[in-house]
């Protein structure tokens, strides 16, 4: 029985028939963003630049489309800078019609015991699962 540690090293990977190797019961982010309230991105996969909406709405631009409109699913959240301890935060399309191969409107949701709304944040994270065209 040979050593326990092995390496693995290969310029392409295909599937018995020819094509590219894919995920086989998994599921794989194809999008996510993480970025400040300055829309300034420090860290993304398949972005190419954010565009500011409206104050707590931001629509990611991508790299590569998504294979249908409305097809993905899109999930996030966001953190105020200050006390984060009896704060609700989330990040969802703004609505259907706004989701699109090529982009994803968003809209950030701040909700507390006294202050709630559509709000920019100090510090935002999306992610985005489905079908690349």
């Amino acid at each position: 029985i040979g050593d326990a540690m092995s390496t693995l090293k290969a310029d392409t990977i295909q599937s018995t028939g020819g094509g590219a190797a894919t995920l086989t019961k998994q599921i794989a982010a194809k999008h996510y963003i993480t970025y400040n309230g300055s829309q300034v991105v420090t860290n993304s996969f398949n972005n190419s630049s954010i565009t500011d909406v409206a104050s707590g709405n931001h629509r990611y631009n991508f790299t590569n489309n998504f294979s249908a409109a409305k097809s993905y699913s899109a999930g996030g959240v966001m953190a105020y800078d200050g006390d984060n301890s009896e704060y609700t935060y989330s990040i969802q399309p703004k609505n259907s019609a706004d989701i699109t191969t090529s982009s994803l409107e968003i809209v950030g949701v701040f909700v507390n015991r006294s202050v709630e709304g559509i709000q920019d944040y100090g510090y935002n994270c999306s992610t985005s699962h489905g079908d690349l065209a």
